[in-house]
C-alpha cells in the first residue's frame, strides 16, 4: 500500500503524517509513506488545499488534519 502525504511540511502536515503512521502501525499494514511537498506536483495530482491524504493514487482527504482514528477507518475501507 501507499499512503501520501501532500502538504508543504506545515504542522498540520506532520501531524497527518504522523498519525498516519500510527494507524498503519496500530493496524500492522505493510506501507510506504510518502511526503509530496512540491506544489506543482500537489497540483497535478488536483489538490488545492492542503494537507490531503492519499492512498494507493486515491485522493481521500483534503484540507484536514485528521486523526489516527479517522485515518485507521480510512485504511479499514480500503482493504
Amino acid at each position: 500500500m501507499k499512503v501520501q502525504i501532500l502538504g508543504t511540511g506545515c504542522p498540520g502536515c506532520q501531524r497527518l503524517k504522523a498519525g498516519a503512521a500510527d494507524a498503519i502501525k496500530e493496524l500492522s499494514m505493510e506501507a510506504e509513506i510518502e511526503e509530496v511537498t512540491e506544489v506543482d506536483k500537489i497540483m497535478n495530482m488536483g489538490v488545492m488545499r492542503t494537507p490531503a491524504l492519499v492512498i494507493n493514487g486515491e485522493i481521500k482527504s483534503v484540507g484536514k488534519v485528521l486523526s489516527k482514528e479517522q485515518v485507521i477507518k480510512i485504511l479499514e475501507d480500503v482493504n
